[in-house]
């Protein structure tokens, strides 16, 4: 994708209180990157560099890579993984994989391997404890995969201990409402790639499209500009296309991610999010 289609890329910093965060916890800096989609055309060599040396300047604690790593070919995940041996963590880099990664049989494993051999711990509905047993992390299979089952995996988890968890998909946060989710880190939607300035935010035109799709015959729909699918597909929630969201008790963020599809994005920059975790109050 041109940097032109693309756009800068933006530096997200927030700080996010935890309660019953240990004191010896207090400040801890977590980096979260998301949706590569590296392919040679949805994410430029000079972006990722970019991204990866925003992120060891950082100097993060964890490293989190929150899904889609690949489009659709799995030989991609190779020269990625080439730029991802380069990032730097005090704790260890984990990742969940993505809906692109499940779209082919056999992908998610040599995905998951590629990651695993530069050091990259791939969670697939399984605990983590990098930081010790007061603060697990937890990474969920992809939202749309038949392996999403987070029931047998957040059970496991003491309601009086804070967690971390990784979901590709945002619309896992209605589901993950049943726990205590203290933070949840997702990604997948682009942020919507568009935002028109004035107009408002592009949840706006998303369901415009889907109200002026169904009023088009079947057979027509593939020959009409960006009517061939119904954006409202790929997310459920559309208020959880980027940013911070408070999900009932629980608390969500969504990365805008890197990789960008086209026709590009509008005052929606691909992102690098820099998290810092306080003590609640």
């Amino acid at each position: 994708m041109h940097w032109l289609l693309t756009g800068p890329l933006s530096i997200e910093k927030l700080t996010v209180e935890i309660p019953d965060l240990p004191a010896s916890l207090q400040g801890i800096k977590l980096v979260q990157m998301s949706d590569f989609h590296y392919d040679g055309v949805r994410l430029s060599d000079e972006l990722l560099n970019k991204a990866i040396i925003e992120s060891n300047e950082a100097e993060p604690d964890l490293v989190f890579l929150t899904g889609d790593f690949i489009t659709r070919k799995p030989t991609h995940i190779y020269q990625l993984t080439e730029k991802l041996k380069h990032l730097e963590s005090r704790y260890g880099i984990y990742a969940v994989l993505g809906n692109h990664e499940h779209y082919q049989r056999g992908v998610s494993g040599e995905v998951a391997t590629a990651l695993t051999n530069i050091g990259i711990h791939v969670l697939c509905n399984q605990i983590a404890y990098p930081l010790g047993k007061e603060l697990p992390i937890v990474g969920l299979n992809d939202y749309r995969s038949r392996d999403f089952n987070p029931t047998p995996v957040m059970n496991q988890l003491d309601p009086k201990i804070p967690c971390i968890v990784l979901c590709h998909n945002p619309d896992g946060a209605e589901i993950l409402k049943k726990w205590r989710v203290d933070l949840q880190l997702s990604g997948h939607t682009h942020g919507g790639q568009i935002n028109i300035p004035y107009f408002g935010s592009i949840t706006k035109l998303i369901t415009l499209q889907s109200q002026i799709r169904r009023r088009i015959p079947h057979k027509l729909r593939r020959f009409i500009p960006f009517m061939a699918k119904d954006l409202t597909g790929s997310i459920k929630n559309l208020q959880w296309l980027q940013g911070y969201h408070q999900v009932g008790s629980n608390q969500l963020y969504v990365n805008r991610g890197l990789g960008t599809y086209a026709p590009g994005r509008l005052c929606c920059p691909p992102e690098v999010t820099v998290i810092t975790l306080t003590v609640d109050g």
